[in-house]
């Protein structure tokens, strides 16, 4: 049975302990170290449907990494794209809706699929566009967020309201909508107008809404601030 540990304070590895015959699959790139009774190969998980769909959906290369303890046990270790923390979730009882960057890591027994948003999620997600990427089966799925990464419990009556570029992964069973601002202004032309002007000159930007009962993951980074603050002071 593969087992996922965490390890490191600061910028963490993925240990993976794997015994004969497990299997895993990683996104492109994450593999850092290998023991020589694994196996590593390129493959489009799912066919070439599903690997086109998460290519357009959440920025993923039409290749992942699949291990394979195929000479004995051995051990890994991973490493996501971005600095920060990760986090290993349980699927099967509950699935989960992942945003861009998000995938590290997952047991044999899962798989990524696509599920399609709605109209107005669509028009401003960042996680990819018309449709995001969904957990399903049963198994592992390990996560990375920018910085570090915290859990959150919505529950009836207890809304609540996150900055996009923060929201990593959350319960598929919540509900959630997107919105330019967190100010309950009224409909029409003017609300609307309104809400983007707040948006704007409250540097809020996308935020995402979540009602029901479930978890979210989020991070303590935002990769498009962070990424603008290094173009302001690199050198021309």
């Amino acid at each position: 049975m593969t087992v996922f540990t965490i390890t490191g304070d600061v910028d963490p590895f993925l240990h993976v302990a794997m015994q004969k015959g497990d299997k895993i699959y990683c996104e492109s790139g994450a593999m850092v170290m290998m023991e020589t009774n694994l196996e590593l190969k390129g493959r489009m998980t799912g066919g070439l449907g599903s690997a086109l769909m998460r290519r357009f959906t959440n920025g993923e290369t039409l290749f992942q990494q699949h291990i394979e303890a195929t000479r004995g046990d051995g051990d890994c270790l991973l490493s996501p794209a971005l600095p920060g923390g990760m986090e290993i979730i349980d699927v099967g009882a509950r699935q989960y809706l992942l945003n861009d960057g998000a995938f590290v890591a997952a047991t044999s027994g899962t798989e990524m699929k696509v599920r399609t948003q709605s109209i107005g999620n669509a028009l401003f997600a960042q996680s990819g566009g018309f449709f995001v990427m969904e957990t399903s089966g049963t198994g592992q799925v390990v996560v990375s967020g920018f910085g570090s990464m915290f859990s959150l419990d919505v529950e009836p009556g207890k809304d609540l309201t996150i900055d996009n570029a923060h929201v990593v992964c959350w319960d598929s069973t919540l509900h959630y909508e997107i919105s330019v601002t967190t100010s309950s202004s009224g409909g029409g032309l003017g609300g609307m107008f309104g809400n983007l002007v707040n948006s704007v000159t409250s540097g809020e930007g996308m935020v995402l809404r979540f009602s029901g009962r479930g978890k979210v993951h989020i991070c303590s980074r935002n990769p498009s601030s962070f990424a603008a603050l290094v173009r302001k002071y690199a050198p021309a």
